[in-house]
C-alpha cells in the first residue's frame, strides 16, 4: 500500500501542476524499478545527444574516427537565444571531435552536436543503437531542426503564445503538426528506453568499456544543474545527467551514485499544459517526483 500511495500521490501532484510524464527509477545492481507511464514515448530534444555520444565514441573505439581530428565549425546560421556555446560564435572555429563531444553533452551545445551528426548522421546513430541492443530510441533529425518551431516566430516576450500553440495542437495519438513534437517524426524515446541506455553505460555489456567510461565522464560534467540535480546531488552522492528542453517539454535523465554503493538510473520526461516559458515550479516538481520514486525504491 505504501508504494501504491506514493505512485498515486505523484501522479496527482503532476496533474495538479499541469504536467504529465514518463518516469522510471531503476537500481542498476538489483534491477528493481519503480515508475509512472515508463513506456510512453516523448520527443526527446537534447537527450538525443547521449546516444549521439555513444555512437560517435563507438566509432572512435573501432578506429573509424580519431577523437583528436579537428573539425571546422562554421558560425551558426540562426540567432541563438541561449547564453553560451558555439551558437554564439561569430566566426569559424576548429574543434577536435573529443571536444565537440564535451560541448554537446556537458553544456548541451547543439551546434557541436550537429558537427558530430555530420560525421555520424541520425540514421547511422540509430543503426549503432540497434547494433548495441538499444532500439527504443528513435534518432531521425539534426539538432538545428529544433530551432524551426513556433517559438522562433515570436519575440521572447511572446513565448507563451508558442507554448499555447504547442499544447493546443497535440493529438490523442501523440501526433503534432509541429514535426519536432510528433513522436512519429521526431527524435523520440521513453523513460524506460533511456534507463536501459544508462544501464548500458554504467553497467556495460554491449557498449565498449572505454566508450561507457567516457560517456559517464561527459554526463558527470553536465553544467545544467537546475532541474533534477538539486534533489540528487549531495556530499554523499554524485549526479551525472543530460537535460532536454523544447517548448513545453522538460526532460532529464541521469544516474545517482551513492557513497554506500547503491546506484540508480533516473529518467523524467515531462510535458506541461501551462503556456509559460519559465516554470520553476514544474522543474522542482519533476525533481521531487523522481526523488520520491528513488526514495521509495531505496527503501525496498
Amino acid at each position: 500500500m505504501g508504494t501504491t500511495k506514493v505512485l498515486r500521490d505523484a501522479r496527482e501532484a503532476l496533474d495538479d501542476a499541469g504536467l504529465r510524464g514518463s518516469f522510471l527509477v531503476r537500481d542498476l545492481d538489483t534491477g528493481d524499478e519503480l515508475g509512472l507511464d515508463a513506456d510512453v514515448e516523448y520527443p526527446v530534444a537534447s537527450l538525443v545527444k547521449v546516444p549521439l555520444a555513444v555512437a560517435t565514441l563507438e566509432r572512435v573505439d573501432r578506429g573509424e574516427l580519431d577523437a583528436a581530428t579537428p573539425v571546422l565549425v562554421p558560425p551558426a546560421r540562426v540567432a541563438a537565444r541561449g547564453p553560451i556555446g558555439l551558437p554564439k560564435f561569430r566566426h569559424p572555429a576548429t574543434i577536435a571531435i573529443d571536444d565537440l563531444l564535451y560541448l554537446s553533452v556537458a553544456i548541451s551545445d547543439s551546434t557541436a552536436a550537429d558537427a558530430l551528426f555530420a560525421l555520424t548522421p541520425p540514421a547511422a546513430v540509430a543503426a549503432e543503437l540497434r547494433r548495441l541492443g538499444h532500439d527504443g530510441i528513435a534518432v531521425r533529425h539534426l539538432m538545428r531542426d529544433l530551432v524551426d518551431t513556433p517559438a522562433e516566430r515570436f519575440t521572447p516576450a511572446e513565448g507563451h503564445l508558442a507554448h499555447s500553440l504547442a499544447i493546443a495542437a497535440a493529438t490523442e495519438g501523440r501526433g503534432h503538426p509541429v514535426t519536432q513534437l510528433d513522436i512519429s517524426r521526431a527524435n523520440a524515446g521513453s523513460a524506460r528506453a533511456f534507463v536501459d541506455l544508462l544501464q548500458g553505460v554504467w553497467r556495460p555489456t554491449t557498449i565498449r568499456p572505454a566508450v561507457a567510461e567516457r560517456v559517464r565522464e561527459l554526463m558527470g560534467d553536465n553544467a545544467l544543474r537546475h532541474r533534477l540535480a538539486p534533489d540528487f546531488s549531495s556530499d554523499a552522492s554524485r549526479w551525472s545527467s543530460k537535460t532536454g528542453t523544447l517548448l513545453n517539454l522538460r526532460h532529464e535523465v541521469g544516474v545517482v551514485e551513492h557513497a554506500d554503493g547503491q546506484v540508480f538510473a533516473v529518467a523524467a520526461l515531462t510535458e506541461s499544459r501551462v503556456p509559460a516559458v519559465v516554470q520553476p515550479g514544474a522543474e522542482a516538481l519533476m525533481a521531487h517526483v523522481a526523488r520520491t520514486l528513488r526514495d521509495e525504491l531505496r527503501a525496498w
